[in-house]
């Protein structure tokens, strides 16, 4: 433990900036972006659809990536073995590879039909899906030790916003390729462009600076105690925070375009082009937080990101429920809201785990985090479809609105929200300041309140 702490330090960079090396981490971040929006989003989601893949098998496609993590628990026993770089590099290696294997299944309609393709593909996704869950266990752990404390509050800011502007050209790029009729060469077009970019971010991963491993670390073979791990307050209670967010943000996104297809008659395009302005939502997350992140902690962000969902659901709920008439720029802005919270709560739940847990047994505490945070966040858009079907077509009116489907899913939602309040009010964060001086120093103190006189009163 002593001998991780030094190397930590040892990473330290002289000043206030990052460690040399660093600006590849972040191109590697966009390029990553621009790959995987295209073969886990909405890209795939409708080439799968054009396959007629049912609800299940959707749901299989959406939940797969967050449910496959779950092989990070044996894997983080061979990360120090491998090394952290080559670890990561050889996962991702591997899915590229399988990418470049899907960007062919759309050209196999001359001798596949659509069930067999189908079929081809979900093969390949779970390939890929399960080389991500297993590579990426060594990726937190690494991040922390290069980073500074002082300074990965700013890192996780940046980082959000160069994989948020990334995912928004990606889906740029999909709306402009998948246009009018789609033909299946379009697909294929559009996953070679995922491959690529994918390959391009190996360029990047292989220069970022690796953190040697001691020996000692390197060759123990102490058993693991996951249990004293699970039960070490300060993380019991941040797994709890990060269950209990899964449960309500799981299948926000999917349930938000299903409403919007039923609600809003837009087209397949057009409502790509709405959702990606939730990227540009995480984009705004640095200017919002930015260097501050380090300053105030991560317990008042995930407070004020908690009443700020409490706030977009209400208006996902009056407009389902009726109470008011929508338009086109309030949609976009609960889209571009919803992204920015999303950034804020996935940064400060990493923050957080890097603060809290301890230099023995990284490896494992990060891939427990990991596991349950996914996990939970793959099984909860199945257990909300099984609300909202179950509530199908039966919509009584009460409180002035009409309880659908799309109510009762908003509604729930927003329940399990404040659920997710209550527990961050319970985390350990020594350093952390209060919501309240979160707020005021955003809203009051902050340059930016200039623009705040603009405001109607």
């Amino acid at each position: 433990m002593r001998q991780e702490s030094s190397q930590s330090a040892s990473t330290a960079p002289a000043g206030n900036t990052f460690p040399p090396g660093m600006h590849h981490a972040f191109s590697f971040s966009a390029f990553n972006a621009l790959s995987f929006q295209i073969v886990l989003g909405s890209p795939m989601i409708l080439y799968a659809r054009s396959l007629e893949a049912s609800a299940t098998v959707l749901g299989i496609i959406a939940g797969m990536m967050p449910l496959l993590v779950i092989f990070q628990i044996p894997a983080a026993n061979h990360i120090n073995r491998v090394g952290y770089r080559r670890f990561v590099l050889a996962g991702w290696s591997t899915r590229v590879l399988f990418i470049f294997g899907m960007a062919l299944v759309p050209l196999t309609g001359a001798f596949l039909d659509a069930t067999n393709r189908l079929g081809l593909l979900l093969a390949l996704l779970f390939c890929f899906n399960l080389s991500r869950g297993i590579s990426s266990c060594a990726w937190l752990p690494w991040i922390t030790l290069l980073v500074p404390g002082e300074m990965r509050g700013r890192y996780l800011a940046r980082d959000a916003a160069v994989q948020n502007l990334a995912s928004f050209v990606a889906f740029l790029v999909a709306a402009a390729t998948l246009t009018s009729a789609t033909k299946a060469w379009q697909f294929a077009v559009l996953f070679a462009f995922s491959a690529c970019m994918g390959a391009v971010s190996l360029f990047f991963l292989k220069r970022i600076p690796d953190v040697p491993i001691p020996e000692t670390v390197r060759t123990s073979r102490e058993p693991v105690p996951w249990g004293a791990m699970i039960r070490y307050e300060p993380f019991k209670k941040l797994l709890r925070t990060a269950t209990a967010w899964s449960v309500a943000y799981g299948g926000m996104n999917a349930f938000t375009v299903a409403f919007l297809k039923a609600r809003s008659g837009l087209s397949e395009g057009q409502i790509l082009l709405i959702s990606s302005a939730a990227f540009l939502g995480g984009v705004s997350s640095l200017w919002l937080l930015g260097s501050r992140f380090d300053r105030v902690g991560s317990k008042p962000v995930l407070g004020a990101a908690c009443v700020g969902w409490l706030l977009v659901l209400a208006g996902w709920g009056a407009w389902a429920g009726g109470a008011i008439a929508t338009s086109l720029p309030f949609v976009i802005g609960l889209q571009f809201v919803m992204g920015l919270l999303a950034a804020a709560v996935n940064m400060a739940n990493n923050k957080l785990a890097m603060s809290i847990v301890p230099a023995m047994g990284r490896n494992h505490f990060f891939a427990i985090f990991s596991v349950v945070s996914n996990v939970s966040l793959g099984l909860a858009p199945i257990a909300w479809g099984l609300l909202i079907d179950a509530v199908g077509q039966y919509a009584p009116r009460f409180l002035g609105l009409e309880w659908n489907r799309f109510t009762v899913f908003f509604a729930g939602a927003a329940l399990a929200f404040t659920v997710v309040l209550l527990f961050v009010q319970r985390l350990d964060e020594p350093k952390a300041a209060s919501m309240q001086a979160l707020l005021r120093e955003m809203l009051i103190q902050s340059p930016q309140r200039f623009w705040l006189r603009f405001w109607p009163r």
